[in-house]
This record gives structure tokens, C-alpha cells and sequence, in this order.
């Protein structure tokens, strides 16, 4: 869960100054970009940022060898105050398509260094499998060590006398920096990975094992990772009755410390196992605190889904594996059909935890994986009746949402209906897809980052999701009406904010990335969480509200932070600034379709060039 380690320490810390706001010609205006670059013929824009008033007619384009002007533009728009900026503009180069190293200038100040190029999202979904590898429960390839090899031990069962019963639920991933583990993000987070290779599998290089350790064993990595998660569903889904949600809850925030040395206890002796919480249709929690449960379905759906895509896209690689996937993923959608409602994390000690209160869009998209297993038609029009219970993801269009009250923050169940072959079905889906964009895109069209995601904590997460949306949306129908969008969400993920700072560590190697996450293993041993994706910017209201928070080293981007929205890179700050998995797993599909779109342009430039050489001028 997105909660403190434990409320801050006083730890003395090092401040090393690392960002270009510091050291820009211009410290009080500012041109953000995104820093890991952009494909040759996409929608390319920045954004200036100034705390004066400013008046901006043009900018140039530089080569950041020669520092030659290559491009001169007025393609500026004025959208006045945002944030901490007094006077924002938006700057359109999308004519300009040469491959190279550029900067940009307008107004005394400029940008960093970024590449134009077919190749600046190659591997790059690979890059974010470090922080999967690094997230393992179990055998831990990152420490090279084992954690949790005791869990655990099961608690609300619905018979008293198996109570704290051992069952063996070791694997899985750390949910963020904390190590407990849901179904909830874990499943979500396989049916990613697995979404993102059905849908590119020539993006993904085979450079670890099973186990996460180096070596090559025939399997692409992020079907390796995906299946160290389909493994872990197993064991939390051990009979076609008894289905487990979580493992441990909030006593788990009791300091910094590596996972290999956890040693909370939980009733059994420090480090002797950990609860398993058994799946319920009622409120649950072991202390003062309940969640509001109605039913299962929420859960159901999320295994049925990732076990049936894992049947589908694994059967090649594993057969044997995948029938046994396909009849968990129809037992786990029984499972849900029979008990309709949500199952949301239980809480402990706090009253944090995930407030889902969807389930008919996890349904939905098992029935659209069961139906694409079996061929069952049947299946089809229940995924689609499902669906219509939920056209529009509820976040979007909305300025507020409780913590993780719609999840996931995109329905790939409309996806899948609006690839269908149902012309009907096809059609209805893809305006619904069309729809959410649309509200979305409303609230962000008077801001020059053109952000319409709502600041809620793990905003990032929501970005990822809708530009993802935007992408399959654009694929799917041809309709560009939303590209502007959609770049403009995957810049900001890499640069192109208030703040000036790629939201994924390690990426670009070279440019502004958080430094000091919410992380023991960066707190205590400096360790780096390459390709981690930070839970993002949120409200200044919801900063200034929550429990545990103090800032430990002065605050680099304070010029740049309003009441409005805040993000510090600082490990004190767990709402801005720790990596998730299942956010990190969400970048998967975006990136793997951002390095297929630039390989593919590469062919037709190549194409186009024999063309050209092969047919005589006129």
C-alpha cells in the first residue's frame, strides 16, 4: 500500500543538486521536454514555463553538436497560468522530422538536450523489467537472496478451525516499497506484461532466466516476469472455493529495512510467516479499521482475466501450463458470477487502504479472455453486457477519486470489444473508448501540458493508463483526434511537467530521473531502482493532509511547487515519490508500441528510399 515505511526518520543525508532548474540561463523560466526524445514523425511539443509574464512570438531549434539553428517556428500558443507559472506556452515542432540531437530556445531559455529518432524508445520496456526483477518476493534476484520463504498463515477463513492454517504463498512481487502484496495490483500487473507482449512480441529481448538472474533460456523476459506473477495467482487460487486477496497488511510499516531481513512480527514470531487473507464478500480488517467489501467479482475477474490471457499467450512456450491456466481462469470467473460485488484490501492498523468500488469492468474483460480461449459466443455478449455496465472508466472526466476507487485506471475489456468481430459490439466499444478520452481531454485542453489526469495519489499510474487508451484508440480506429493527447501524456511522463523530471528511474540514463524514492533499498544500501515509475505529482491538498510525511533534504524543485499540485524527489514523500509495481508493469505495453512504431517507420523510410531509387525522377 502506498503508506510510509514509518513515520520519517530524522536520517542525516547528503544534498546533491541535480537538476537543469538550477543551472538554466534563465532561473526563473523554464522549457520542459521530454528528455528520453521523441519519434521522427509523432506529435512533438514543449512547453515554456515562466514565473514573469512573458511575451513569446517564436523559439528555434538547435543541433546540440554545431548549435546550428535548423528550425525557426511560431507555431506558440499562449495558455496563460498554471501551476507555479505565472505565463505557459506551448511550443509545436511536430513539422520538423530530421533524426539528430536537438535543444530548444525561446525567450533567454533552454531546453535540455533530446533526440529526434526511430530509435529513442528501443529496449525500453525491457529497461522497466529491472524494477519487476528487483520487486520479486521469494527468491529476490536483485539481493540474490530469499525473503518470506514463511508465508503464511490464513486468516478469516470462512471455517474458524483452519485459521491461522499454513499455506504456502510465497512468490509474487512487493506491491511498491512496503512488501505486502495484493491480487489486486499483482494480477493487474501480470495481465499487463502478457497484454504488452501479445501485442508486440518481437519488442522483448531474452536476457534473463526464469529465476531473474542473468542468462538466456529461449523465454522473452517479460514472459519470464509475467509468469513469476501467473505463478504466485496459483498459489493465492489453490481450490476452485478458497481464493486469497492479500498478504500481510499495514503492521508491515514498521522502518527501512531489506526485505531479506524482515522480521515483523505478525503473531507467529518475529519473521515466522505472514497472514494470507482469504477473499470476502463482507468488511474485513484485523484491527479497527474495515473496507467496505460487497462481493468477490472484483478479484475473480482479475484472475480469470490474467489467467486466460496467460492460456493463450504462454501455450507455446508451456502447454501443459496453459490448460491448467484456462481451467482456473473459468473456475476464478464462476467463482466471481457467483458472488457479484468488490473485494478491496483489508486494512490494519490505519485506515488506508484500496477503496475499489468497480468489479463489472474486471468481468468483462475475463469474459472477453474466456471467449477468446474457448470461441464460446456466449461469452462475447456477456463481456459486452458487463461492459455497458461501465462505459467510461468513472475516473476520467472527474477532479477527484478515493485511492484506488477505480482500478484499474483503464478498461482493456473495451479494447477487445472494439477489436472484435461483432460489428455491432466493435462499434459501441470504440465509442465508449472514444468517450473517456474525450472527458479527459476536456479538462486539460486550458493548461499548456494539455493535463486533464486528476492529481490523486499514483497519478502517474492514470497517466500511463489513458495514454495507453489513447494509443489502442489510435490503432484501432485510424482517428488521430486524440494524438495531441497522447503525446502530451507520454512527454510528461519523461520530462515535459512542471517539474522538469522523467517519472521513471534510470530513464534517460542522463537525464533528470528521481534520485532519493521512497525505498529502503535506496535509503539504507543507495541501491538504484532502475526503471521504477514514482506514484507522481498529487494535490497539495492531499500532500498537506496525509500522516507521516517530512521532507528530509531541501526541496530542489521548491520554485516550481503550487498549491495546486506538489512532487518532491525526496524519500520523506511517499505519496510523490515511490515506485509501484503495478504502475511500472503498466509502462510495458506504451513502450513496447512506442519502440514498434519507430521500427516500423524506419521500414517505410527504407522502403520509401528504394522506392525513390528505383523510379525515375518526373
Amino acid at each position: 500500500m502506498r503508506v510510509s515505511l514509518l513515520l520519517v526518520c530524522s536520517l542525516f543525508c547528503l544534498f546533491t543538486l541535480k537538476t537543469e532548474a538550477q543551472t538554466n540561463s534563465s532561473p526563473s523560466s523554464w522549457i520542459r521536454v521530454n528528455q528520453l526524445g521523441y519519434l521522427p514523425h509523432s506529435t512533438k511539443a514543449a512547453v515554456f514555463g515562466s514565473k514573469n509574464e512573458q511575451q513569446i512570438a517564436s523559439f528555434s531549434l538547435h543541433d546540440a553538436n554545431t548549435h546550428k539553428q535548423v528550425l525557426k517556428s511560431k507555431k506558440v500558443k499562449s495558455y496563460g497560468a498554471y501551476t507555479a507559472f505565472t505565463a505557459t506556452y506551448r511550443l509545436d515542432f511536430s513539422d520538423f522530422n530530421q533524426s539528430g540531437t536537438y535543444y530548444l530556445k525561446a525567450n533567454g531559455a533552454t531546453s535540455p538536450k533530446f533526440t529526434i529518432g526511430t530509435q529513442v524508445y528501443d529496449h525500453t520496456a525491457d529497461f522497466i523489467l529491472r524494477y519487476m526483477r528487483q520487486q520479486r518476493c521469494g527468491f529476490n534476484p536483485f539481493l540474490k537472496d530469499s525473503c518470506h520463504t514463511r508465508d503464511g498463515f490464513m486468516v478469516f477463513h470462512p471455517d474458524p478451525k483452519l485459521d491461522s492454517t499454513f499455506i504456502d504463498a510465497t512468490g509474487g512481487w512487493h506491491d511498491a516499497s512496503d512488501y505486502l502484496q495484493y491480487v489486486t495490483t499483482s494480477a493487474n500487473a501480470t495481465f499487463q506484461l502478457l497484454f504488452a507482449y501479445q501485442q508486440n512480441p518481437t519488442a522483448f529481448k531474452d536476457e534473463y532466466l526464469a529465476n531473474g538472474l542473468k542468462g538466456k533460456n529461449g523465454v522473452p523476459d517479460i514472459l519470464d516476469e509475467a509468469k513469476w506473477g501467473l505463478d504466485w495467482l496459483l498459489k493465492m487460487y489453490p481450490q476452485a472455493d478458497l481464493m486469497f486477496n492479500q498478504i500481510a497488511d499495514d503492521r508491515d510499516h514498521a522502518g527501512y529495512r531489506l526485505p531479506n531481513k524482515d522480521v515483523v512480527d505478525y503473531g507467529k514470531g518475529p519473521g515466522k510467516g505472514r497472514p494470507v487473507y482469504v477473499v470476502s464478500d463482507k468488511p474485513q480488517g484485523s484491527f479497527k479499521y474495515k473496507n467496505r467489501s460487497t462481493g468477490v467479482a472484483s478479484t475473480a475477474g482479475k484472475f480469470a482475466s490474467a489467467f486466460g490471457l496467460g492460456a493463450q499467450v504462454l501455450a507455446q512456450h508451456f502447454p501443459d501450463y496453459a490448460r491448467l491456466l484456462q481451467t482456473k481462469a473459468q473456475q476464478a470467473y464462476a467463482f466471481g458470477l457467483a458472488r457479484p460485488g468488490v473485494s478491496q484490501t483489508a486494512p490494519g492498523r490505519a485506515p488506508y487502504f484500496y477503496e475499489e468500488d468497480s468489479w463489472v469492468d474486471d468481468m468483462e474483460l475475463a469474459a472477453v479472455q474466456l471467449h477468446n480461449v474457448t470461441g464460446n459466443p456466449e461469452l462475447l455478449l456477456k463481456a459486452a453486457e458487463f461492459g455497458r455496465r461501465e462505459a467510461i472508466t468513472p475516473w476520467m472526466g472527474k477532479d477527484t477519486a478515493r485511492h484506488y476507487q477505480w482500478y484499474p485506471f483503464i478498461n482493456v475489456g473495451h479494447f477487445y470489444l472494439g477489436a472484435s468481430n461483432n460489428p455491432a459490439i466493435k462499434q459501441e466499444f470504440i465509442q465508449h473508448l472514444r468517450r473517456g478520452l474525450e472527458a479527459v481531454q476536456a479538462r486539460g485542453k486550458d493548461n499548456a501540458f494539455q493535463m486533464g489526469v486528476p492529481f490523486i495519489w499514483c497519478s502517474n499510474n492514470l497517466v500511463a493508463g489513458l495514454a495507453t487508451q489513447a494509443m489502442l484508440y489510435r490503432q484501432l480506429t485510424g482517428d488521430a483526434r486524440f494524438a495531441q493527447m497522447e503525446a502530451s501524456l507520454r512527454d510528461w511522463l519523461f520530462g515535459t511537467n512542471p517539474w522538469g523530471t522523467s517519472m521513471v528511474i534510470g530513464l534517460p540514463e542522463n537525464g533528470v530521473y528521481p534520485k532519493e524514492p521512497h525505498s529502503s533499498l535506496t535509503v539504507l544500501h543507495k541501491y538504484k531502482l532502475d526503471g521504477g515509475l514514482v506514484d507522481g505529482p498529487v494535490y497539495g491538498s492531499i500532500f498537506r493532509n496525509l500522516k507521516g510525511i517530512q521532507l528530509v533534504n531541501q526541496d530542489e524543485f521548491a520554485a516550481l511547487q503550487s498549491d495546486l499540485v506538489v512532487y518532491h524527489d525526496d524519500y520523506g514523500d511517499y505519496s510523490t515519490n515511490e515506485p509501484t509495481m503495478d504502475g511500472t508493469a503498466s509502462l510495458s505495453y506504451l513502450l513496447s508500441a512506442l519502440q514498434m512504431e519507430g521500427q516500423n517507420n524506419t521500414k517505410q523510410t527504407r522502403k520509401s528510399k528504394r522506392k525513390e531509387r528505383k523510379e525515375p525522377l518526373q
